[in-house]
């Protein structure tokens, strides 16, 4: 599992294979270093004042020589994640990204809403693209009014999902609002997303933030113009970023502005990579 801790004005990822042998000049696979989001995200996403509770605590890491050999992650890589899908909009995602030869990774939806896209998961998953977990129906008041609905919720979206992904291989969350949401409060009470983080890995899974916003899901529809430039800025001088974008029913310009984000990235040296491929599994 994994353990988020704010320092210097930054969440600091760090995973149970912190030690894996193939990491290599200095970087450890299991470390990511996250920033709040913007304040372009707090509208859709974030609540204004983030949570600085800490999260479960890793494991203690296995000795290195008893963790199994993986593949060196790159030195500047970066993911490229999709919310609140599928939906209309999201074949326009996955043409862009198939065509690119980009792998990204989906955190899905089901909330009836969306049910005649559901099978688009399925498109996704064999087009080599990772499938995650949001949530069924992303109803604040509704998911985090306990933790016990919150993991009702969960197995709710993996049942509606199940014809379409094996969804027992499904190990990777998102929180819907993140892991720092305070908006959870008003239902829950302060203390619900600190339960919620430590039973992530009791349960097998482990929570995604991020620490690059398009700002795609904010009111006022951003041209793909803005969305581009928003990656571009938020992602400085980071060197391995988790980009937050969307492929709900209203994020239309997400799949125009996609093309260009994925060739600066190119220009940058990135290497595009699945979370499950850098993050460590729970």
């Amino acid at each position: 599992m994994v353990s988020w801790l704010r320092a210097n004005g930054k969440i600091l990822f760090r995973g149970a294979a912190l030690l894996l042998a193939g990491a290599a000049a200095g970087f450890g696979l299991g470390l990511f270093f996250a920033v709040p989001a913007g304040p372009g995200c707090q509208e859709s996403d974030l609540t204004p004042v983030p949570d600085t509770g800490f999260a479960s605590p890793a494991p203690e890491a296995a000795p290195a020589s008893s963790l199994p050999q993986e593949e060196p992650v790159p030195e500047k890589w970066v993911c490229l994640t999709f919310d609140d899908g599928p939906s209309k909009t999201t074949p326009a995602v996955l043409d862009v990204l198939n065509a690119a030869g980009v792998k990204a990774t989906f955190f899905v939806v089901a909330t009836g809403y969306n049910e005649k896209y559901l099978p688009l998961i399925a498109d996704a998953a064999a087009a080599g693209h990772q499938i995650a977990l949001h949530s069924a129906s992303h109803e604040y008041s509704d998911i985090y009014q306990s933790a016990d609905a919150y993991w009702q919720d969960i197995e709710l979206l993996k049942e509606r999902i199940s014809p379409y992904v094996n969804t027992a291989s499904l190990h990777y969350l998102r929180f819907p609002g993140g892991s720092t949401n305070t908006v959870s409060r008003r239902y829950g009470g302060r203390g619900v997303m600190a339960e919620l983080k430590q039973q992530c890995a009791e349960k097998g899974y482990a929570y995604v933030d991020w620490n690059v916003c398009a700002e795609d899901a904010v009111g006022g529809k951003p041209s793909a113009g803005t969305i581009y430039r928003n990656v571009v800025r938020e992602t400085g001088k980071q060197t391995q970023c988790i980009v937050l974008m969307h492929d709900s029913a209203t994020t239309r310009t997400t799949a125009e502005a996609l093309p260009d984000i994925i060739q600066w990235y190119r220009d940058q040296g990135f290497t595009f990579c699945r979370v499950e491929q850098v993050l460590p599994a729970p």
